[in-house]
């Protein structure tokens, strides 16, 4: 009797267990469409003409694809009064992030990996001062970047950005691998110490291997927000350096006569292609790069 009553408990529980995966698996599915539909209608747009734009609904899918109005946001969209496409905008954003990246990646894990493994007097108040720094708002540095960047002549250039956002993402590559590095043996260190590995040669040689979850989250951070910036984007480069993000903005507030939606959706769908593809091809390392340093920090 009592195993017909526990085979009847664990039927009950199976059963409900199974509704409520149904019951959030419904929830998830519809805050996934919520989300969607915006990118959803930016596509169907863009593929559409500017004739059925105005002779349909907003949602309603194209009738034919017509991808003319990708040629054209790539090629001859009106940025201000340059009618060269994004394309001259998309390699700027390319030739700022990269170096920024790479940069801001290195200086932030040599940060880290001192902060953590070759103590000195005064570290934690370092980290707590870099840390700090994290919750900067952008506005705040404005006038004294735009200052340094004009002592220095590189107001205005691509290589002044590049500047900008390596100092200000270095609070966070810094927080993201002293996080990391915490996790890590300090014997393994000082075994290297004693066969005679100096700082440089341990950092390449033995640390720097062995913390790739971290690299790939800071990697897609850095990256996600360098490419979208706007702000300094705007405020520290001038006509053709200007990253793409401020081209975009341009494209969707020039006009020739006719709002042209299906040019404006097409640039912003070419705009924001880089980081979408960043986080389909390492999505899953940013989220075991994120879930290794919280358990290790």
């Amino acid at each position: 009797m009592s195993g017909r009553n526990t085979s009847g408990i664990v039927q009950r529980r199976g059963l409900h267990h199974s509704l409520m995966r149904a019951v959030l698996f419904a929830v998830l599915g519809v805050f996934c469409i919520y989300y969607l539909i915006p990118l959803l209608v930016m596509i169907s747009t863009s593929l559409k003409s500017l004739t059925e734009i105005r002779e349909g609904s907003l949602i309603s899918l194209p009738k034919e694809f017509d991808f003319s109005a990708w040629e054209k946001a790539w090629n001859s969209a009106c940025v201000g009064v340059r009618c060269n496409g994004l394309a001259p905008y998309m390699w700027n954003s390319v030739m700022m992030t990269v170096p920024a990246v790479a940069i801001s990646t290195i200086l932030g894990a040599l940060n880290g990996y001192a902060l953590t493994k070759w103590r000195f007097r005064g570290a934690d108040t370092i980290f707590a001062l870099m840390l700090f720094g994290a919750f900067i708002p952008f506005q705040v540095i404005l006038l004294p970047m735009a200052r340094v960047l004009g002592q220095l002549g590189l107001a205005g250039t691509i290589p002044g950005l590049i500047l900008v956002h390596t100092v200000y993402g270095l609070a966070f590559t810094t927080l993201f691998f002293r996080n990391f590095f915490i996790g890590v043996s300090s014997g393994i260190i000082q075994a290297a110490k004693v066969d005679g590995a100096g700082f440089f040669g341990i950092f390449f040689r033995l640390v720097l291997p062995m913390s790739l979850p971290a690299i790939v989250v800071t990697v897609i951070w850095q990256f996600t927000q360098i490419w979208n910036d706007f702000l300094f984007g705007v405020a520290f480069t001038i006509g053709d350096s200007n990253p793409v993000t401020v081209a975009l903005n341009n494209v969707v507030n020039t006009s020739t006569g006719v709002k042209e939606y299906n040019v404006d959706m097409a640039a912003a769908i070419i705009a924001a292609l880089p980081t979408l593809a960043v986080y389909v091809v390492a999505g899953a390392w940013f989220v075991r790069g994120l879930s290794a340093g919280a358990v290790k920090g």
